[in-house]
């Protein structure tokens, strides 16, 4: 046997040792014969550099080098699901399942939802070639090289034929319970901050720049959706006979999963004649498509990937509600976290006449179980100040455990909530955890209440400046009016300042800068423009290239446009996109200065509380001498000569939707020229909706609903002449 083969074999009983421990948690020889495995193949491999291979078993370790994450667009955009906490939903989805196949039988698959970090993995004749993370749903993080350190995902498919030569194949990425508790005990000793949970830590931890450290942590992978590409021809037993399956060749442009209809799991796009057979047949060539949800991931299994056994094909709506209430207690015995099921149709054929609305499937529905419950004592209610002003109460109580971590503050909200509880220090609350994420006090048990407990009265001045509070008409919220003097709200202010959608200055964090308030460096946004690299550096010769940095990413964000500076000052209820709307409408800071609340109100999405605020924030003078320091730092504060060229009223109170795929632009490009023409994108069809702007392969649905509204529908070439003439 040569070299070359000796190591193919290694490497192929290695990939089944893994499979077999990682995956069907039945390991057929001792840690110790499989180490003499691993070592003998990584022997052959140094002493051969010539056969290396980024598949090898030995590359499970992951690298110490950095790495920086470039963005990957999907192939098929990455939505989410209709959630639900309730079985009347869950009654109410099955209803419309029935409707909508017009009382044809149906099956739903019951899978359970895994709380951890969404993944797309593709392969390419049986070798992963990339891992992306969900990211936007439009592109996420190509994390490749450290998912190859997950054991339980394959890095080569299991020695059989039948898997297509390109497919896609999604899932979560998890942190088992015991990972994660060894984890925070380790980050206790040293002194880090915990995990909250292990979702948080796992996506932490697949973001690592070091995949050595994803390895040490044991991350975990359950894969849930396949996806295939048109005109792949994967082979399937059925029968106990080898059979070819032929995917109907369609246009890429139809496959936006969960806006258009897609190809799902091994979908044919071709209506069969028989409506009663889900298995799909092609009676000349006697070819035959794996035709549910279920068969599409018992294939994925054989392939080599770890499916969850916890999955059951249900025949009816009582089966559904039995494996819902078996789940709501049974997962807290699961090695791993979980935070609901997933219902889809098992039919393919069935979830392709079903459709999608705007923003979902049809076929699909997520139940999220009840949150766990907890009962512990009130000990002190104190008040955090937001950049915004808004005063959070906060309970502080005995430590409690809770869907797996310690819980010793919650939130209250505001007022409100708390007269509503009713709280006195020293009651016994019941706490919750609003999708098994943030804590929160959800009732009292009164009867362990004594008759000297005290009740909680809200503050009435703000607990770090002093200054009495305010509650505008219409919010729940109490504030602290003093936005330029009160040190949090100042913090927060150049916080939200800095940060990725306003000004971006990737130098600086909230450390840095508290570290500069502390230091009097900074007390306003506009002290940021005037630091140096002697005072951030404070003379210290080894934070200099560090504070020369800084001074040049600030320096770096007077190019940022107008409208996310006019985001980036922080007018108290104006978010990212009002400010781009009062952008568009005013043109300058200037001209928004001066505006009238009539001209305001004129906006699309500006009520009277914003409008409100707007004014107020001109009409003091600490702001505008903020604004004008920043202008004199080169900020800019109207919009860019390019932006203004060719800016009309075109299509103003006007609201498009672009649905399908275009031949002369593409869907971002068009919907910056509505934009630019006065006009509003919105992504679903209503009686409010203008027209749509409908490109090839426009969603059945969407055409169906604007018919159905009589709402115009405008093709490519006629959209591009209104504009043009």
């Amino acid at each position: 046997m040569s070299v070359l083969e000796q190591i193919q074999q290694l490497r192929q009983e290695l990939h089944q040792h893994n499979y077999n421990y990682y995956v069907l948690n039945q390991p057929t020889i001792s840690d110790y014969d499989f180490d003499m495995l691993m070592h003998k193949l990584e022997q052959l491999e140094a002493e051969h550099p010539e056969y290396s291979d980024e598949n090898s078993p030995t590359q499970r370790v992951g690298s110490d080098l950095n790495q920086q994450f470039k963005q990957v667009a999907h192939k098929y955009p990455m939505l989410s699901l209709s959630n639900t906490y309730n079985e009347d939903d869950v009654r109410d989805f099955y209803r419309r399942v029935d409707e909508g196949l017009n009382g044809e039988p149906f099956e739903i698959i019951a899978e359970l939802k895994y709380d951890g970090l969404s993944i797309s993995l593709t392969y390419i004749d049986g070798k992963l070639t990339q891992a992306v993370t969900r990211g936007d749903g439009v592109k996420g993080d190509d994390v490749t090289n450290n998912v190859r350190t997950i054991r339980s995902i394959p890095l080569v498919l299991q020695n059989k034929s039948d898997y297509p030569h390109e497919f896609e194949i999604r899932g979560e990425i998890l942190m088992p319970w015991a990972s994660f508790e060894r984890l925070n005990r380790e980050r206790e000793l040293r002194e880090e901050p915990l995990f909250a949970n292990p979702r948080n830590a796992a996506s932490g931890t697949l973001k690592s720049q070091n995949s050595t450290v994803v390895a040490q942590r044991q991350l975990d992978a359950y894969l849930y959706y396949l996806i295939v590409p048109d005109g792949e021809t994967p082979v399937i037993e059925k029968n106990n006979k080898s059979q070819q399956v032929e995917i109907k060749k369609t246009n890429d442009a139809q496959l936006d999963l969960f806006a258009e209809p897609v190809q799902t799991q091994l979908e044919l796009f071709a209506e069969p004649d028989d409506k009663q057979n889900d298995t799909i047949k092609d009676v000349q060539s006697n070819k035959i498509a794996i035709a549910t949800h279920y068969e599409g991931l018992q294939k994925a299994k054989e392939w080599g990937f770890k499916i969850s056994d916890a999955m059951k094909v249900c025949r009816s709506l009582q089966d559904v509600l039995d494996f819902l209430d078996y789940w709501s207690t049974e997962r807290k015995n699961l090695p791993v976290a979980t935070d609901g099921v997933v219902l889809k149709v098992n039919s393919i054929r069935q979830q392709h006449h079903l459709g999608y609305t705007a923003k979902s499937p049809r076929w699909a529905i997520a139940y999220k179980f009840q949150t766990e419950r907890a009962c512990t004592r009130l000990n002190e209610v104190t008040y955090q100040v937001g950049r915004t002003g808004a005063i959070t109460p906060v309970a502080n109580m005995d430590p409690v455990q809770l869907a797996g971590t310690i819980v010793k503050r919650a939130s209250l909200h505001n007022a409100d909530i708390i007269s509503q509880l009713d709280l006195h220090i020293g009651d016994m609350v019941y706490v919750e955890k609003g999708g098994e994420i943030i804590p929160k006090v959800v009732g009292v048990d009164s009867s362990q209440r004594s008759e000297s407990l005290e009740p909680v009265t809200f503050i009435t001045n703000c607990p770090e400046c002093g200054t009495p509070l305010v509650r505008f008409e219409g919010e729940a919220a109490h504030y602290c009016p003093n936005d330029t003097g009160c040190p949090p709200q100042i913090k927060g202010r150049i916080e939200h300042f800095i940060s990725r959608k306003a000004m971006n200055i990737e130098s600086l964090g909230p450390e840095t800068v508290d570290d500069f308030y502390q230091r009097g460096l900074v007390h306003d946004v506009a002290d940021l423009y005037d630091l140096t690299i002697a005072q951030i550096s404070n003379n210290n010769p080894n934070r200099v290239v560090s504070a020369q940095k800084a001074v040049e990413a600030i320096k770096k964000s007077a190019s940022v446009p107008f409208e996310r500076v006019l985001f980036a000052i922080g007018i108290r209820f104006v978010g990212e996109t009002t400010a781009k709307l009062i952008a568009r409408k005013f043109k300058s800071m200037d001209a928004l200065s001066v505006a009238t609340r009539e001209q305001l109100l004129e906006v699309d999405g500006v009520g009277a509380v914003i409008a409100d605020s707007i004014i107020q924030f001109f009409s003091k003078e600490k702001n505008l001498e903020i604004i004008s320091r920043l202008r004199a730092a080169g900020l800019q504060m109207e919009l860019a000569k390019e932006q203004l060229e060719g800016t009309t009223t075109l299509l103003e109170g006007q609201n498009i939707v672009i649905s399908g795929v275009f031949n002369h632009h593409s869907r971002d490009e068009y919907k910056a020229m509505i934009e630019r023409n006065g006009g509003k994108n919105v992504s679903s069809i209503s009686s409010k909706t203008t027209f749509v702007l409908a490109g090839d392969n426009m969603g059945p649905s969407k055409l169906e609903k604007a018919q159905k509204l009589g709402i115009r529908i405008m093709t490519e070439e006629e959209f591009l002449q209104i504009i043009q003439s």
